[in-house]
């Protein structure tokens, strides 16, 4: 069955081409397909396009198809639930399932209403939850960061810059610096959620309808912040959500990814700063002493291509002329996996660094002797001798053979340093990050919306 099929058959290779993957992703947007269309309904009666005794009985059973496909084995993906071959999408599926259920009312609910801000409001309300899935799983690493700071705070551990030694650092400071770089990425989650949780039901094909509906009574009763209120604009933001919504995934990735990376070289022997229990590395099948970071390595690889996918996005976007097309479909071929992808690699994370063990007194090693240049130059400083004349007289020693250190001498106490990590102010900057979404006014929202 197709929305659009009037008396013409459409070849069978152009069906299968064009529908591609759709079905399969169709099935992610089904519960939040169901809750439009609840939303959509009851305005329908509110302003007199259906009766009231009709808007009861349609919305009795899309509950009952809500209930449906939730009682599913499968994390997002309905088990019982499916799209039957011989129709098209989800919207199509579930008006069939309606019509089939209770006759003639069914056929009533697309009144006022096109695929293109169907799938628009089924795509708003997905990314919503998943975004805030998302921000559940970067708090949970950031607690445990925070966590293995505060613990390590005394561990120290070489600075590099140029991959050179440079200064004394700590896994206090290390753990603490990706626990902050995860804040900044909450930010730009955020900005993302604000983008999304704005409501373009009611722009139809894009250009609005002659129907006397209601917009700002849908946006209430799906916990939307705002209306997206230029119907032509509301489809315009089909893409441009995507994006954004990618563009903070990627920053999410960009951080997981340079975590993995220092991770697999702190684990190389060369540096042999951490180690893991055995049951999470894996070995070589002809080499027995091996210990691998393969899952580092693979959220690694996995976080470098979402850092691809914004730019996918705009590419797949580019050029495009106001209205919607068809090109827009193929978008949640590409962002839908990847949000699993991202939420899996948050989570192994964790598992990971959950488990780490940190060596201890890395830095008496004679190697690592020279990371301590600067605190002898600053020591000289604070007795008076110019900072320019201290260093060339530190580096003469090093020339010479004859520079010493005493490691336990080291007083490093401006905020955010080793020993003024903050970690408190940073705990309260997500802390207001995760307050400034707003999730429960969307939770309330559905809640009410599914109360029979």
């Amino acid at each position: 069955m197709k929305l659009w099929q009037k008396n013409t058959t459409v070849s069978g290779a152009v069906e299968t081409f064009t529908v591609g993957k759709d079905r399969e992703m169709d099935l992610l947007l089904a519960p939040f397909d169901v809750l439009g269309s609840i939303a959509h309904v009851t305005m329908l009666a509110e302003v007199g396009l259906l009766t009231k005794e009709e808007a009861i009985l349609i919305n009795k059973e899309l509950r009952n198809i809500y209930r449906n496909i939730h009682d599913s084995p499968h994390e997002g993906v309905p088990g019982k639930f499916t799209i039957h071959e011989n129709i098209e999408d989800i919207h199509s599926q579930i008006e069939f399932m309606l019509t089939e259920k209770i006759g003639e009312a069914g056929k009533k609910i697309h009144s006022a209403r096109s695929r293109n801000d169907q799938v628009l409001v089924d795509i708003k309300l997905f990314l919503r939850n998943e975004i805030k899935l998302l921000a559940t799983e970067t708090e949970n690493l950031f607690n445990l960061l925070q966590q293995q700071s505060e613990k390590y705070k005394d561990h120290l551990l070489p600075g590099y810059t140029h991959l050179q030694l440079a200064m004394p650092s700590s896994f206090g400071l290390w753990f603490g610096a990706y626990a902050e770089s995860l804040v900044d990425d909450m930010i730009s989650l955020e900005a993302a959620y604000k983008v999304v949780n704005k409501n373009p039901l009611g722009s139809a094909a894009g250009y609005g309808s002659s129907f006397p509906i209601n917009r700002t009574l849908t946006t209430e009763l799906l916990g939307f912040d705002e209306l997206n209120y230029n119907v032509v604009y509301a489809q315009m933001g089909r893409g441009k959500a995507e994006r954004i919504t990618a563009t903070a995934m990627a920053n999410i990735a960009d951080t997981l990814s340079r975590m993995s990376m220092d991770m697999c070289l702190y684990l190389n022997q060369n540096f042999d700063f951490v180690s893991f229990p055995a049951e999470l590395t894996t070995g070589s099948s002809i080499m027995p002493h091996k210990k691998n970071p393969d899952v580092f390595e693979l959220i690694r690889s996995q976080a470098n291509r979402i850092k691809a996918l914004p730019n996918e996005i705009m590419l797949m976007t580019t050029n495009l002329p106001s209205g919607y097309h068809r090109d827009l479909q193929l978008l949640k071929e590409h962002l839908f996996p990847a949000l699993g992808t991202l939420r899996q690699c948050l989570q192994m994370a964790q598992l990971m660094l959950s488990s780490v063990e940190i060596k201890k007194g890395i830095m008496q090693d004679t190697k690592y002797l020279y990371a301590f240049s600067v605190e002898e130059v600053n020591k000289l400083v604070l007795q008076g001798i110019p900072f320019r004349d201290a260093y060339k007289q530190i580096g003469m020693q090093i020339e010479e053979g004859k520079f010493k250190v005493d490691i336990s001498q080291l007083q490093h106490t401006h905020e955010g340093s080793m020993g003024n990590l903050c970690t408190a102010q940073i705990g309260n900057m997500m802390k207001q990050v995760i307050a400034d979404f707003g999730f429960e006014k969307a939770e309330k929202a559905i809640e009410m919306l599914l109360e029979d």
